[in-house]
């Protein structure tokens, strides 16, 4: 799985307001995931923010670039709002 590192940036932001919980500090728990071979980290490149400029029917920054991530990818998108998928013109994985 693919995991953008700005999907990142919203869950340690998330864990620093206490939405979300981990059992250890978040950068922990970062490293935990990504030492697995199951989940690799993507970088916001260039290509991605350009497809992000596309896609401004995504209000949230945050959303809007992880969707162009997974455009740029040719991916599907793990999301409980369809919306944003739909949006972004990839498949919806969740």
């Amino acid at each position: 799985m693919y995991v953008p590192s700005v999907a990142l940036v919203e869950i340690a932001e998330a864990s620093h307001r206490g939405v979300v919980r981990f059992g250890s500090p978040f950068a922990d728990w970062c490293e935990r995931l990504l030492s697995s071979p199951h989940f690799i980290a993507v970088d916001l490149g260039v290509d991605v923010v350009l497809k992000a400029q596309e896609l401004y029917a995504i209000r949230e920054r945050g959303d809007r670039l992880i969707a162009a991530t997974a455009a740029v990818l040719d991916m599907p998108l793990m999301t409980r709002d369809p919306e944003i998928a739909e949006a972004a013109g990839v498949e919806l994985l969740w």
